[in-house]
C-alpha cells in the first residue's frame, strides 16, 4: 500500500469514528423529546 492509500484510510477511520461519536454524544444528550428552538 502507498503513504496516500494508508493515509485516506487514516483519514475515513478518523471522519467515520467522529461521526458516530457526535451521533452518539447528540442522542445521549438530546432524547426523543420534542424541544421549541
Amino acid at each position: 500500500m502507498s503513504a496516500s492509500a494508508i493515509t485516506m484510510m487514516i483519514i475515513a477511520i478518523l471522519v467515520i469514528g467522529g461521526g458516530l461519536l457526535v451521533s452518539a454524544t447528540v442522542l445521549m444528550t438530546h432524547p426523543d423529546e420534542p424541544e421549541d428552538d
